[in-house]
């Protein structure tokens, strides 16, 4: 079995529920870190429910959601920004199916989508406790910088040259 790889709306059904998943995991991640407890349900709604995904649409963005066996089993998002650099987002593999090399296939369909969308060059952040993350963009050759924004959870920040 291997992995595919496709565009879609943010708002399919693949695409909300992968996003639900990805959402639940690192918030639940952080305050278990941070207060020692799971994301209060109302607050998990609210907080999935204020991000559209509108901005990962073409021709700003693009979602992708990667497939297992024909199952949706991770996303990865890019929006362009301005000065010709494109951020990478939602980059996320469902636990089941972890270290079957779904990570970076959807991190280099990513590349591909911030290529095509005229990007030529990637970035994110990310936070200290996401040391999976970390080390698969290192290991995909980003370079950590200084900030490229002021995110209050971001703690590590990212690029790599497209081009």
């Amino acid at each position: 079995m291997s992995w595919t790889v496709a565009p879609e709306p943010p708002d399919s059904p693949a695409a909300v529920a992968l996003w639900r998943a990805y959402y639940t995991e690192v918030s639940d991640r952080w305050y278990l870190l941070h207060e020692g407890r799971r994301t209060d349900p109302a607050e998990l709604e609210r907080a999935i429910a204020a991000q559209s995904g509108d901005e990962l649409r073409h021709p700003q963005g693009a979602l992708l959601v990667a497939r297992w066996a024909g199952e949706p089993g991770g996303t990865a998002g890019v929006r362009l920004l301005d000065g010709g650099a494109a951020e990478l987002t939602r980059v996320y593999v469902r636990d089941a199916l972890r270290g079957r090399g779904g990570g970076p296939v959807l991190v280099r369909a990513a590349e591909d989508a911030a290529r095509a969308l005229g990007a030529g060059r990637l970035i994110l952040d990310t936070r200290h406790d996401l040391v999976e993350a970390r080390a698969l963009y290192a290991r995909l050759g980003y370079a950590e910088t200084a900030p490229h924004n002021d995110d209050p959870y971001a703690e590590h920040w990212f690029a790599k040259a497209l081009t």
